[in-house]
Order: structure tokens, then C-alpha cells, then sequence
């Protein structure tokens, strides 16, 4: 074999084909890779090789073939296949050398690209901020992918004497076998065969990520041993030999031996993920939530378009890559496929375009409008960053798209890409679940109406079941049944018998989010009293069992330099109110710099005259702070009298230099009963065994009342959660309802997915404005002067040799 494949490299290598070939490989590729804009590395802006990845499968189809069709196809166009047998070689081995010969080609074409590589390293920001892990796995991938075209190509020249013919043929079955399942499988009457599976883009799209899968790698050399096994049976059937001859045999148990492969590879696999951050290796917890799914869960992915700049492309790639990730736990259960709103609504007419956008509102589907900076300035496009989880006729939307005050887009798109595994795997199992878990909006105490937590509630209905609970009147047995309990700005006392009902809920694990105001003080009150209004302490008469639990809100309010803006008016002119927007110290945005996963990565959060929290040490909890205000505030105790006219002085950032103060706590581990050694109040109906401490529980206490509170217009619609209707501006209130909800109600850990981390790899586009042209040239030119000058090189040994 060694002897065949010796020859066949020498032959190929000496032949000026050979180079005019894979010089025309090249020079596509590095066009394609560094010079055309819509697949540009450069252009792209991050530092990966992730376009010669999905751009080299194509030119392989022309490629190989051109290697590999004169293989056989010579040798019996020129009768010097009669002359090979009488060799004492096996069709085995000279099948084998051939194939190995034009595998070892097919590799030495692909040398001069880690000229692309080397490139990519100099050009990252930092230098050498490629991930060569994954880039490495991803050529793995691209290896494999040649040697299935390889052996479709060895075939090819087995069945023709004409080189043209073999060529074609090749570029055939390796387009077909490439893309043509994929074609078949989106046929109506063939799309439940799953038909995608057998073609080759399934599979390789996974393993060019620099993620190999066993079932992949199967897939890969049950294809190319098929082939190589149709080449020596065409060769056994051309020779008129007996198929119970010993390459036959051998050819039936290799075939017997793949198949059996294929069989065992589907009820077990592994993976191995080549990447640094690990950033394709699926949790343990998205793993047992596909592995649960009992029905067919389809993805339709909306973030889809023609002119999508380089942070569009890689949050479009990641969300596909992700979703291929959960499929392969699934058991062919997740169904996904991408759709191009746009274009789909433009081709409707007129009449009914408008319709289409309602029936996507509906559903959760959201256009942003969008500007894309681009060398000739900035376009306006619209984007749709959602994907919708369908699973029994029910619906749950994903934001694709996390945005986030004060960040790059870079950053923004980065955050988006770290909580994809957290938003499918929680939104798969939103929607397969069977029973929602109950959360209770506590009123009875004055707490916000319904019409202010409008929208919280409307927010948490996808997943949760959701109502108020009085908790003067309810049984315990009800409040028992409740896996949160939020306490929205109660604004009159507790008594100790709605005191007792929470304490003894708590000890049985119930979660409790309480959202307090310790300070009276409102915006709407200061308008209505001349601009002036005096804050003082609320008794709630909660003190003594939130110190039990080991917080604090004490009686004072927080004034923060970081806050949203009030209107204002400022005068009259023609008969017409003029109106400022300000910045109001007393409505803090809380900016999330914890790693928890509750707010991490979470935008800004919107409160109304929050005070601060001690963390008091409680034995057997834990306390971990969630949210603070700036190093830029000032503590203001109460009682004191606050003035809208303070508005017209400018705030001394000196006088406002503080630490942070504490406004948002998580309190997890065992508790201590407030009601330890006391007796059971009156009035309680009904017998409760009550508990000294809890089982292991948590809760959140939040030092502003208002901070899950919509507006409300003055037609008396409510707004969104979190949305400031005066700054037109949303913050991120509505997230932090959601995380905590799901923190609080799922002890499956599914949210820890969110601290997920990985690394922005850019290039640096200071350096490509400068240098484009330069390295342009270097990665167009060079790889094909390596190529000319090993022709040089190859033909002086060649001529000295022979010379001789």
C-alpha cells in the first residue's frame, strides 16, 4: 500500500495540474476570506476562522474532485490498471493507497491557510486573542469533511474512464450528499423523516465549531468506509471476480462492522469540546431538561437577514449553534429552523402586512428598529432578536437580544451570547411543564392595586400561575400551597396574625420577595402640595421579624447622582407649558455589578425613593447583596422635608462621595422563627404546628416598594414594567422580576446558567483601517507563493534526480 500511495503523491505533484488547481483553491479562498466584504474575516471584526470554516466545505466539492478523478480513472484509460494487479497487491491496498494518497493531498492544500491563522493572531485585540483550541477542533472537522469527499471522489473514478465524467460525478455526490438531504427534508410529505440527519451538513456544522461529537465522527467514517467499499466492489465486479472472494468478504465485514457502529452511536455518545471558555459543553441542567422532553418542542428562530453587521452574524450563529447543542440531548426531539421575518411580511401584500406584525406582537415578537454603522455611514434596518418555543399549541418567546445602559455593542451582543443556553433551556421547560408554580401578590395591607402590578403579573402569567392573597382572610392551607409570596409596597400595619402566617410559611420553605418602603414619600404627593412634602418612617410593624431574619431597612431615603429624570415645568409660552426633563436624586438607578445570577448582566434598575439595608449576621443564613446604588450618594434620614426646588441646585459630586449602600439582599439557609417562644396569636382558624426554624429556604428583600410598580397613562392604561414613559426609556426592572421568580421557584439551579461566561475575542479595527490593504495582499498572496515556490523546489529535486 505504501508503494501505491507513493506513487500516487509523486505522479500528482509532478503534474502541473496538480498546482494550477490548488492554486485556484487558494486564491477563491483567500478572496472570499480577506477581500469580499459580505464573508470577509476583516469585515467581520472578531478574531476566528469561522468564514474559512463555512466557505472551504464548497471549494472542497471542486477541489477533490479535481484530485481524486484521475485516480483510477487514468490507470484504466491507459491499461496500466492490468499492469497494477499483477503486482503482489490486494484490491484492498490499492484502493487504500489511493485513497490515502488523496487524503494526504487534500492536507497538504490546506497547509497554506495557517497563513490565516497567523494573520488573525497579530490582528487580535489583545495580540494573540485567537482561540486556537477551537480553531484546532474546527480543522478537525475540515479533515474529515475531505476525507468523506475523498472517498465520494475514489468511487467516482472507479466507475468511468473519463476523467470528465469521474470529475462530474463527484461534484455531484458530494454537493448532494452535502446539501441535498437538507433540500429533501423540507419536502412536505418528507419533513417528519428527519431525512437532514443522513446528509453531511448536520453533521459537520457541529464539528466545525471545534466540538466533536461521537455520532458525528461515526457519521463521517460510516460515510467514507460506505464509499471506499463501493470502490472495491466496483473493482471486484470489473475484474469479474467472485463476491465470495477474500476482499469481498472482508468488504462485508467491514460494512457489517460500520453499520453495527452507526447502531451503537445512536444509544451513546460523548463530546468533546476544543474550545477554551468550554462555550459549546451543555450543563447538566439543559441536559436533563432535553432529556425529559416528551413531546416535539419547534424553535422558530426570527433573528435572520441579509445585512447583518458582524455582531448580528456571530449572535445569529451562537443562537443556531446553541439550539444544534440542546438537539443533540433531545433525542430528535427539538425541532428548530431560522425565519426571515422581513422578508416574509414584504411579500404579503399591503393589505394584510400589518396583520402579520400583530400576529407576532401577540406572540411575544418584537421588531426593534436598529443602526448599523457601515463604511459609508449608518442604515436603519429592522431586527426581530426573538425566537419562539412552540410545544402542544403553547407559546413562550426568548429574547435573543440582552441590552444594557453604558455597554458597547461588542459587550451587548457578548451578554446576549452568554445567556443563551439559560433562555432556551428556561423557556423549554416553561412551556413543557405540567403545573405552573403559584405565585401570590399579598394584599390587604394597601399594597399596590392591581392596576399598578399589571404588567408584573401579565409578565409572570407565561410561566407561572398568578393571583393576590389576602393575607387577613386566607387560610394557611392556602398560603401553604404558594411557591413565592411577593409583598409589594404594603403601606399599613402587619398585624401579628398576618405576621405569624408568613413566619410559619417561611419555616416550611415558602419564598418570600419583599419589595418595602420603610420612608413615606411620593413623587405625585410633592406636585400636589406645592413642591414640598415631609417624609416620614412607616410602622409597618415588620421590624422585629426582618431583624429575626437577620436584614434591616432602616428609616432613611437614598439620593443618588446615578438617577432617571422627572418632568418638569419650566414656564409658559404662547399659552403652552414648557416642560425639562431633570434629574431627580431620589429616583436611584441601580447599576448590577454582581456575578449572582439574578442580575448579572441585567440593565439598569429604576426605583423611587429607595432607602438603605443592613445585613444583620443571622446564624445558618447566608446574605448575599444583589443590588446597591452608586459610590456617588448621599443618606438622608427621616423625618425630612423634601423640596422640588432642590432640583435647581447642582449637586456637589463631593458631598455625594460615599460607599455604596446596600438596597437588594438574597437571604438563603435555615431560619429562626420570629415567633420562637412566643404563643400563637389570636384569631387564627385553624390548627398550625408552628416550627422553630425552617427547612432550607431563601428570600430577597428589596428596600423600595415601587420597584415592580408599571405606570400607569392618564387614559389609565397601564405601561410596561420598567418603562419610563417621560425618558422614553426601558430599564431592566421586568428581567430582575423574571430572575427572581425563577430563582426563587426552581431549585433545579437553572438559573446559575446565567454566569456563563465567555471571552470577546475582537480584532483590532484601528490596526485593519490602517493595514486592510496589506493584509489583503499577505493572505491572498502568500499561501500561493508557498505553493509556487514548493513547485520550484519539487521540480529542481525532480530534474537533478532523474538528471542522474
Amino acid at each position: 500500500m505504501l508503494s501505491i500511495l507513493k506513487k500516487e503523491i509523486i505522479s500528482y505533484l509532478s503534474s502541473l495540474v496538480a498546482y494550477v488547481t490548488i492554486g485556484v483553491f487558494l486564491l477563491v479562498l483567500g478572496l472570499f476570506l480577506w477581500v469580499f466584504p459580505q464573508s470577509s474575516i476583516l469585515d467581520y471584526g472578531y478574531a476566528g476562522l469561522d468564514s474559512l470554516f463555512s466557505t472551504a466545505p464548497y471549494l472542497f466539492m471542486f477541489l477533490i474532485p479535481a484530485i481524486t478523478m484521475r485516480s483510477l480513472a487514468e490507470e484504466r484509460k491507459e491499461g496500466t490498471f492490468e499492469l497494477l494487479l499483477t503486482r503482489p497487491l490486494t484490491d484492498w491496498q490499492i484502493v487504500l493507497g489511493k485513497y490515502f494518497a488523496s487524503l494526504l493531498i487534500v492536507l497538504f492544500a490546506l497547509l497554506p491557510t495557517l497563513v490565516y491563522y497567523y494573520s488573525v493572531y497579530t490582528l487580535g485585540t489583545p495580540q494573540g486573542n485567537i482561540d486556537t483550541g477551537g480553531v484546532i477542533g474546527s480543522y478537525i472537522g475540515l479533515f474529515l469533511l475531505g476525507a468523506s469527499f475523498a472517498a465520494i471522489g475514489l468511487f467516482a473514478s472507479s466507475i468511468s474512464k473519463n476523467q470528465i465524467i469521474a470529475f462530474t460525478v463527484a461534484v455531484f455526490f458530494c454537493f448532494f450528499f452535502y446539501s441535498g438531504f437538507d433540500s429533501l427534508g423540507q419536502l412536505l410529505s418528507l419533513q417528519n423523516l428527519s431525512l437532514e440527519n443522513l446528509g453531511i451538513t448536520a453533521h459537520y456544522q457541529s464539528v466545525s465549531r471545534g466540538v466533536l461529537d461521537t455520532r458525528d465522527l461515526v457519521y463521517f467514517i460510516v460515510l467514507t468506509g460506505l464509499f471506499i467499499c463501493l470502490t472495491l466492489f466496483v473493482l471486484i465486479k470489473q475484474r469479474q471476480k467472485s463476491l465470495k472472494s477474500a476482499d469481498a468478504k472482508s468488504c462485508f465485514s467491514i460494512g457489517g462492522v460500520l453499520v453495527l457502529l452507526a447502531i451503537i452511536s445512536n444509544f451513546t455518545f460523548t463530546r468533546f469540546d476544543f474550545t477554551k471558555e468550554k462555550r459549546f459543553t451543555i450543563s447538566k441542567i439543559s441536559r436533563g431538561v432535553m432529556d425529559s422532553l416528551k413531546d416535539e418542542v419547534r424553535i422558530a428562530v426570527y433573528l435572520k437577514g441579509d445585512n447583518f453587521n458582524g455582531e448580528m452574524k456571530r449572535l445569529q450563529r451562537a443562537t443556531l449553534d446553541m439550539l444544534s447543542d440542546l438537539q443533540a440531548y433531545s433525542h430528535h426531539k427539538l425541532k428548530f429552523e431560522s425565519v426571515d421575518p422581513v422578508a416574509y411580511i414584504k411579500s404579503l401584500p399591503d393589505s394584510l402586512q400589518k396583520a402579520a406584525y400583530d400576529t407576532l406582537e401577540a406572540k411575544g415578537i418584537v421588531s426593534q428598529p436598529t443602526s448599523i454603522k457601515t463604511d459609508n455611514g449608518v442604515t436603519q434596518m429592522l431586527l426581530f432578536p426573538e425566537a419562539l418555543v412552540e410545544y402542544r399549541g403553547k407559546y413562550v418567546a426568548v429574547n435573543l437580544l440582552q441590552n444594557r445602559i453604558g455597554l458597547s455593542d461588542e459587550e451587548v451582543y457578548n451578554n446576549s451570547i452568554q445567556n443563551l443556553e439559560y433562555a432556551f433551556s428556561s423557556a423549554i421547560k416553561k412551556v413543557t411543564s405540567g403545573g405552573k408554580p403559584i405565585v401570590a401578590f399579598a394584599e390587604g395591607d394597601h399594597e399596590l392595586s392591581d392596576l399598578q402590578v399589571n404588567d408584573a403579573m401579565k409578565t409572570l402569567s407565561d410561566g407561572f400561575e398568578i393571583g393576590r392573597l389576602n393575607l387577613k382572610t386566607a387560610p394557611f392551607s392556602v398560603l401553604e400551597k404558594v411557591r413565592l409570596l411577593i409583598i409589594p409596597k404594603p403601606d399599613t400595619a402587619f398585624t401579628e396574625l398576618e405576621k405569624y402566617k408568613i413566619d410559619q410559611y417561611i419555616m416550611r420553605g415558602g419564598r418570600v420577595l419583599w419589595a418595602i418602603d420603610q420612608v413615606n414619600a411620593e413623587l405625585d404627593s410633592l406636585r400636589g402640595h406645592g413642591g414640598d412634602q415631609m417624609s416620614f418612617p412607616k410602622q409597618l410593624n415588620l421590624d422585629d421579624q426582618l431583624f429575626t431574619y437577620g436584614i434591616r431597612i432602616n428609616y432613611d431615603l437614598i439620593a443618588d447622582i446615578s438617577c432617571a429624570q422627572i418632568p418638569i415645568a419650566t414656564g409658559n409660552v404662547g399659552g403652552q407649558a414648557q416642560i425639562q426633563m431633570v434629574p431627580w436624586l431620589y429616583y436611584p438607578v441601580f447599576m448590577p455589578l454582581s456575578k449572582n445570577p439574578i442580575v448579572k448582566n441585567l440593565d439598569g434598575i429604576r426605583s423611587e425613593f429607595a432607602s438603605t439595608i443592613d445585613t444583620l449576621a443571622a446564624k445558618n443564613v447566608k446574605e448575599t447583596i444583589l443590588l446597591t446604588s452608586s459610590p456617588f450618594n448621599k443618606k438622608i434620614g427621616a423625618p425630612h422635608i423634601i423640596s422640588l426646588q432642590a432640583i435647581e441646585q447642582e449637586p456637589d459630586p463631593k458631598q455625594f462621595q460615599s460607599t455604596p449602600k446596600a438596597v437588594a439582599v438574597l437571604l438563603e439557609g435555615k431560619f429562626t422563627s420570629d415567633f420562637l417562644n412566643r404563643p400563637t396569636p389570636p384569631g387564627l382558624t385553624e390548627h398550625v404546628n408552628s416550627l422553630a426554624q425552617s427547612v432550607p429556604t431563601k428570600m430577597i428583600v428589596i428596600s423600595d416598594g415601587d420597584i415592580f410598580k408599571n405606570d400607569v397613562g392618564s387614559d389609565g392604561s397601564p405601561f410596561p414594567l420598567g418603562y419610563d414613559h417621560y425618558m422614553r426609556q426601558d430599564f431592566g426592572n421586568k428581567n430582575l422580576l423574571l430572575n427572581i421568580a425563577d430563582y426563587m421557584t426552581d431549585d433545579s439551579g437553572l438559573i446559575a446558567l446565567r454566569t456563563k461566561e465567555v471571552k470577546i475575542r475582537l480584532l483590532n479595527r484601528a490596526r485593519i483601517r490602517g493595514e486592510k490593504l496589506y493584509w489583503q495582499v499577505i493572505n491572498t498572496v502568500v499561501p500561493l507563493a508557498m505553493l509556487l515556490i514548493f513547485a520550484i523546489f519539487q521540480h529542481y529535486i525532480r530534474r537533478r534526480k532523474y538528471a542522474r
